[in-house]
């Protein structure tokens, strides 16, 4: 894999996470209990061998590049390397203008690396997939440029790049958030949607950016940008996720990519995890989600006086370690590290982040509950989203209720 360069966008400012990336980056945010969203694109290139990544950073990145050096260690001794980079202005006072501007402001990275590929993936999606399979589906094209594409309904698909393709999957039209997406070619009920996510030939991307960076007018994206420009001179090509599969996968899990870019789809998606058949995997030991964590016991469940009802219970719900339900019930609930829920408490449908205390009594449903928030005892969260805003919390247009991080609750 020594030909080979990846290179994670991961400075994202996250707007429609908040407040959720009020204090964080958004590839930084967890997810699944013990997770960062980025664990899951970080995986998929750990575990298909390829250790030369380079992670862009921007935005209140500081939670972002500690969980990264403090996660992942290679041997440096072999050129192996998991790198954090933080934005450095090296071509003038901004920061990344878009996502190709990304790559020009460090383009000294691809020079100095010297690949033949590069891969540029975003760090903010829900998925697993072996990049091995996309790599020789590139080279055995002989593409300039491949982008992954997943098969979304029509209906959907304007929320997306879209792209048109001839029968060798040659791309032969683009379209960035069209109102009207043309279908697949053997499918008129759906279109290919962007994952943005890319392999490049390397040569073929720096000419391409250098003469980007030299337009004034341009978006300096690759979505509005490069690929336009790509497309009229070069063999873009188009691979289909669906065909992608990593070892342990079941065939109901093939194809799963989640966009988690607002608080709705962060919690839906977050909710697959606790269904009783989850369509994406985590327990899958062939191919691992890694992370960093902090040591603590296991988790803990205490008091069984059903006489008082007063009995620490989780049903289908992920807990994590250090956690201890101290006579509460949980329900289709993800618990991150070092969460107490108190006597008789009741979680419904929720995911609390880590060091929150949940006091007695208390009633929470269809909430995320940011780190070392204190719900004190007898409060009622997600039941009335009128009293949730006036207390300062954030509610969706589906009624998920946010508490921000830190927050302190008075009843």
């Amino acid at each position: 894999m020594s030909n080979v360069l990846t290179m994670i966008l991961a400075g994202g400012e996250g707007k429609r996470l908040m407040p959720l990336t009020t204090h964080r980056a958004k590839p930084a945010v967890p997810f699944g209990g013990r997770y960062r969203i980025i664990d899951f694109v970080l995986s998929n290139f750990v575990n298909a061998g390829f250790y030369r990544i380079k992670v862009l950073t921007q935005y209140k990145s500081d939670s972002l590049n500690k969980h990264i050096m403090r996660g992942y260690r290679f041997n440096t001794q072999i050129g192996n390397y998991l790198e954090p980079v933080p934005a450095q202005q090296r071509t003038g006072p901004n920061w990344f203008l878009g996502s190709a501007d990304a790559i020009y402001q460090n383009i000294n990275i691809i020079t100095d690396e010297n690949p033949q590929y590069l891969f540029v993936f975003g760090a903010d999606h829900v998925f697993k997939m072996d990049p091995r399979q996309m790599l020789d589906y590139h080279m055995v094209k002989g593409a300039d440029c491949t982008i992954a594409a997943v098969p979304v309904p029509i209906e959907q698909a304007s929320s997306f790049g879209t792209m048109a393709v001839d029968s060798d999957w040659r791309m032969v039209d683009w379209e960035e958030k069209s109102a009207h997406p043309k279908p697949m070619p053997d499918d008129p009920t759906r279109a290919l949607a962007s994952m943005g996510n890319y392999v490049f030939s390397a040569a073929s991307l720096l000419e391409e950016i250098v003469r980007d960076s030299e337009n004034p007018d341009s978006a300096h994206d690759f979505g509005k940008s490069i690929i336009p420009a790509m497309l009229a001179k070069r063999k873009v090509f188009v691979y289909d996720f669906t065909k992608n599969v990593v070892p342990g996968m079941s065939e109901r899990e093939r194809g799963y990519w989640r966009d988690v870019g607002d608080i709705d789809a962060y919690y839906n998606t977050s909710m697959d995890l606790v269904s009783v058949h989850p369509i994406i995997d985590i327990h899958n030991r062939m191919w691992p989600i890694f992370t960093y964590s902090k040591h603590g016991p296991p988790a803990k469940f205490v008091f069984a006086d059903e006489r008082s009802r007063r009995i620490g219970i989780a049903t289908d719900s992920l807990v994590s370690e250090g956690c201890i339900v101290s006579g509460g019930h949980i329900d289709r609930t993800i618990l991150s590290p070092f969460v107490r829920v108190n006597s008789y408490a009741e979680v419904e449908a929720s995911i609390i982040f880590e060091g929150a205390d949940i006091g007695r009594y208390a009633r929470i449903r269809r909430a995320i509950i940011d780190k070392f928030v204190k719900v004190p005892a007898h409060a009622e969260i997600g039941f009335d989203p009128e009293r949730d805003r006036q207390r300062g919390f954030t509610v969706t247009p589906s009624g998920i209720t946010v508490v921000p991080k830190w927050m302190r609750i008075e009843e």
